[in-house]
């Protein structure tokens, strides 16, 4: 297979970075749950890290290289990437051309919606060869300057999650209803006070279940802990604050870290790089017209 997606592929992507042999990442706006980015790396990108969310992506030019599962994994263009939430993984360019790849970073909590009661999908294979998934994944990857209106949204979810139950190596197992009743709850209160420590007797009195009761049930549901949970959001904040260009010193401090430090190691683990080099990366990115 040739080691770049052909014209119809590649129609209606965006040039994101102007010299393509620099190191850089594009972010998408925003919507709720869903982070989408363009990479361009060259050699090793990120070290092993591991994250709450679905790393869903697809393979634009080059070789994609990563460690997951125990296991080395090697992704072509127009092969889709399916990690599960909280699995370690590291990522970077198999060749010396380089890397380029698109990916759709998706909150546990989005694909439970659509899945009616049944638990997230486990893909085994973490690259699969499915022209139709990669479609799939492209309509919502490919016009990263733009917003994604909600009806497409809900439109590409159904889709996606369609996907990714073909490809899993089992039918979902359903939930029980106090479990996801409880699970979403805890959920719902870390996100709303993230800013601060939650202690455990908080999560006991909201849902109604001891603390082991309710943490087995948490990561049954969502793939991760509440204590990863939160973390991840403190991090997510922080990352939208490096974003806007504010000293890492008082970002470490607003998202809250003990300290600088503690806020450098902890960002590190969950995304592979440190938050210097998450700067960098991304102001070298300016967004094409």
């Amino acid at each position: 297979m040739p080691h770049d997606l052909g014209q119809q592929a590649r129609q209606g992507l965006e040039r994101l970075c102007a010299n393509t042999a620099e190191d850089c990442i594009v972010s998408a706006p925003g919507a709720a749950g869903m982070e989408r980015i363009e990479a361009r790396f060259h050699g090793s990108a990120f070290d092993l890290h591991r994250h709450d969310t679905y790393a869903i992506g697809v393979t634009l030019s080059g070789v994609q290289r990563f460690r997951y599962r125990g296991a080395m994994r090697h992704s072509l263009p127009g092969q889709v990437i399916v990690l599960h939430p909280d699995e370690l993984h590291d990522g970077g360019a198999g060749t010396e051309d380089g890397l380029r790849y698109r990916m759709l970073y998706l909150e546990p909590s989005l694909m439970l919606d659509c899945l009616g009661g049944a638990s997230l999908p486990f893909v085994r294979e973490a690259v699969v060869s499915d022209h139709a998934f990669c479609t799939t994944l492209l309509s919502a990857l490919a016009p990263l300057d733009r917003e994604l209106d909600e009806l497409f949204v809900a439109d590409f979810m159904a889709q996606l999650a369609k996907c990714l139950a073909r490809h899993a190596g089992q039918p979902a197992k359903p939930m029980a209803k106090t479990a996801w009743r409880a699970a979403s709850l805890a959920r719902d209160y870390l996100e709303e006070n993230a800013g601060r420590t939650v202690r455990s007797e908080e999560l006991e009195a909201i849902t109604g279940l001891d603390r082991y009761r309710l943490s087995r049930h948490f990561r049954a549901t969502f793939s991760t802990s509440p204590h990863r949970f939160l973390l991840m959001r403190r991090l997510q904040r922080a990352r939208r604050m490096i974003e806007a260009n504010e000293p890492l010193a008082e970002i470490a401090i607003a998202a809250g870290f003990s300290d600088q430090s503690h806020f450098i190691r902890h960002f590190k683990k969950a995304f592979g790089v440190t938050p210097g080099r998450w700067s960098a990366l991304i102001r070298r990115s300016p967004m094409a017209s």
